[in-house]
């Protein structure tokens, strides 16, 4: 009942940060017309053509964009923290995001499109988690789960010096400075066409990490626990390794590399819902998702330049994780 309960609440919070983040921006639009404007399919009456114009082709795909990815970074990063029953697991810990970051930063270098430059880096992002999966069944060891964190590591790292080779070759006036500020991480050129792009890879990933919340949760009682609970480890780890790569892979080739959220959200609703997996997962989507939108609305209206989300979250992150680190209200296992 208590969780439930903490589920809508959380549910209004994301809707009331969605049109908190519709409103506010350089062009102030009153909350009135924002909501005459969402209902103008139903009244039939549309809204004034810059509100109109603003509204839907630049704030509103920015905002779905933010709650997208930041309900993707939080899921991913509940899901491996269970799955690895380690609460300090982020959603880049097999490498996904240096990979994405990678095949992006090489698409900037080469002057590729928009759309190809983050194609590329969900691409990469994906290969780099295969190598990472490859690498750790080559190596068989009888600790399955450090040799695929250490595989990670491994293949991250290689990832990163890819990136820091790609830095070096870029235009130090025009390529280096893009390269940097996707790198930090910003939503500010999105489009509709990514919304609709990112959406359903998000969908996809979720949707099994939904359908096994049972399954993965006796997870987080050890191997040999799960498979005397009939659970198929093996079949089990290697859907959440999939799933939670391909909803990262998914944010960070829209938004760029954007920390914290995967770590620190999770240890944020576990002591509102409790450990259990199956309520820390939609409850860690639902505060991700209003948790970047409001620190989007706050990167485009808090200075006259745009502020990198990355550096946002870092700023706010860091200093939420140790409060909860003082107040020792991590409720695991």
């Amino acid at each position: 009942m208590r969780a439930g309960l903490i589920l809508a609440l959380l549910g209004l919070c994301l809707l009331a940060s969605m049109l908190a983040g519709s409103i506010i921006g350089p062009y102030q639009i009153p909350p009135g017309e924002v909501l005459k404007a969402l209902a103008a399919p139903i009244t039939g009456v549309p809204a004034a053509a810059p509100i109109d114009t603003i509204l839907f082709q630049i704030r509103l795909p920015r905002v779905l964009a933010a709650a997208l990815v930041g309900g993707a970074l939080a899921a991913a990063g509940a899901s491996y923290q269970t799955l690895f029953r380690n609460p300090l697991v982020s959603p880049d810990i097999l490498g996904v995001s240096a990979g994405a970051g990678f095949g992006a930063v090489l698409g900037i270098l080469l002057s590729l499109p928009v759309i190809a430059i983050q194609g590329l880096g969900f691409v990469s992002g994906l290969i780099t988690v295969v190598m990472v999966y490859a690498l750790a069944r080559a190596l068989r060891s009888q600790n399955e789960v450090l040799v695929l964190v250490l595989s990670g590591i491994v293949v991250g790292a290689l990832a990163g010096a890819g990136i820091s080779l790609v830095k070096i070759l870029a235009d130090p006036y025009n390529q280096l400075p893009a390269i940097t500020f996707w790198l930090l991480g910003s939503l500010s050129g999105v489009k509709v066409s990514d919304v609709w792009g990112m959406a359903p890879l998000v969908i996809v990933g979720l949707v099994p990490l939904v359908l096994l919340r049972w399954r993965i949760g006796v997870l987080s009682l050890g191997d040999d626990e799960a498979r005397a609970l009939g659970v198929n480890v093996a079949f089990v780890r290697g859907v959440v390794v999939a799933a939670a790569t391909l909803v990262t892979a998914a944010a960070v080739s829209v938004s760029g590399v954007v920390g914290w959220i995967g770590l620190m959200i999770p240890h944020m609703v576990r002591p509102l819902v409790g450990p259990r997996y199956d309520r820390v997962l939609p409850a860690s989507v639902l505060m991700g998702a209003a948790f970047l939108v409001l620190v989007d609305t706050l990167a485009r209206s808090a200075a006259r330049i745009e502020i990198p989300l990355g550096l946002l979250t870092a700023l706010i992150g860091a200093p939420i994780f140790v409060w909860l680190l003082a107040r020792g209200r991590h409720v695991w296992s």
